[in-house]
């Protein structure tokens, strides 16, 4: 079976195309699909006709509000293929993520998602320590993407860790998500292949009768500190400036570091704990997110405000006084996680937690103090498990016609 290379339902994907039937804005900003003239299919939902642009300084999905269905993959490429392989993958993913992101099938479209529309996709693009080697680049690795150093609660699986090539789907709709997977993956045979994948997922879009920050397993509200994109400091919090850094390549101009934890929740001993503990570990409550010292989720946690016994209202090793970027030399963590989901172990333990992804334009400066300083005393550790995890460089986005890491590849 083929499908037109046109559209997934003969839709239009296009800024012209909205103009009759308006603009429908998503969290990176988008456009409404609409009918083709003849096309009896219902329209989409606002949901399905939200397109995230694919081109652009930056890659989208990190800065794109996080979709209720995600997947992380990490390729390695076969032993021939390469820098002129690698070029040629990087530009056959580029073309279909252009076109799977803006609602239209891909040549040998699977027909997954053919009634749907975008539903806010985005694919973003990495690169790993070992593919410079690959490649023949070394010479063009970032000292950023070093290997982060161990730490104790560390249980890596080196099977799900690392990686050449990393791979960042989001999406609205779970079949639109696999959709751009599966194409990809196609896309990489006889190139690369899958190291590892995950699926995770987060609230649906519409849930809840206000836009709220991400809730994980614990149940806890998770990302309220994040570096916000109207602060004066966040483009030179998350991405290399323009040019690359000073410790930066130029081909990293505009782009990100992304460290991937497959961060497992011991939910049978966290549940154990009353709410009025779980509060204490974490600092913030469970219902609003507001610190226990008082206010809403965004105010500011009072570290010296005490009880009536003396002791700080916020406890000493409570997660969110040890992760602040006030404690860490005003480190900070762009985080975009998804939770998941992987079943029951025979004794009905929940294999579940967080696929943890964040960004920064320097990890060394980033991720790497926070988890040092939460490694040696966080009320939250005995709770988690750091099972797999990675580090990738993510370059900027590309124009028209280009392709995602062509600076890289072609320079």
């Amino acid at each position: 079976m083929t499908t037109s290379p046109l559209s997934r339902r003969r839709l239009l994907g296009t800024a012209g195309a909205a103009g009759a039937a308006g603009l429908v804005a998503g969290a990176a900003g988008g456009v409404a699909g609409t009918a083709l003239a003849g096309d009896d299919t219902p329209p989409l939902s606002t949901v399905g006709s939200t397109t995230v642009m694919f081109h652009g300084k930056h890659q989208a999905g990190i800065t794109t509000a996080p979709q209720s269905r995600g997947h992380l993959a990490a390729f390695d490429l076969l032993p021939d293929a390469g820098r002129k392989g690698a070029a040629a993958l990087l530009r056959r993913w580029s073309r279909t993520a252009e076109r799977l992101t803006a609602g239209r099938a891909v040549a040998d479209d699977t027909a997954i998602a053919l009634d749907a529309g975008p539903s806010s996709l985005t694919v973003t693009f990495g690169f790993g320590h070992s593919f410079f080697s690959r490649t023949g680049l070394e010479d063009r690795r970032p000292a950023a993407l070093d290997p982060l150093p161990a730490f104790s609660s560390d249980a890596l699986d080196p099977r799900r860790s690392n990686g050449d090539l990393w791979v960042q789907i989001g999406a609205d709709d779970a079949l639109v998500a696999f959709n751009a997977l599966r194409a990809l993956q196609k896309d990489a045979a006889g190139t690369a292949r899958v190291r590892w994948q995950m699926n995770g997922f987060n609230r649906s879009a519409g849930a809840t009768a206000r836009p709220m920050t991400t809730r994980n397993l614990m149940g806890q509200i998770d990302g309220t500190r994040n570096p916000r994109p109207e602060e004066p400091d966040f483009e030179q919090r998350v991405f290399v400036p323009g040019g690359g850094g000073a410790k930066d390549p130029e081909w990293m101009a505009h782009g990100s570091y992304a460290v991937v934890r497959r961060i497992r929740m011991l939910l049978d001993d966290w549940e154990e704990l009353s709410r009025e503990e779980q509060e204490r570990v974490i600092g913030r409550r469970k219902d609003t997110g507001a610190p226990l010292t008082g206010g809403t989720e965004t105010t500011p946690l009072d570290l010296e405000k005490t009880g009536p016994d003396g002791r700080p209202v916020v406890p000493a090793n409570a997660h969110a006084r040890i992760s602040m970027p006030e404690t860490n030399g005003g480190a900070a963590l762009l985080r975009r996680p998804f939770s998941f989901h992987d079943g029951f172990d025979e004794k009905g333990v929940p294999d579940a937690g967080l696929l943890f992804v964040c960004w920064q334009a320097d990890p060394l400066r980033g991720f790497v103090p926070v988890q040092r300083k939460l490694d040696r005393g966080d009320a939250l550790s005995p709770f988690i498990r750091h099972e797999a995890s990675g580090l990738f460089a993510v370059p900027g986005g590309c124009e028209p016609g280009g392709y995602v890491g062509r600076e890289l590849l072609e320079g």
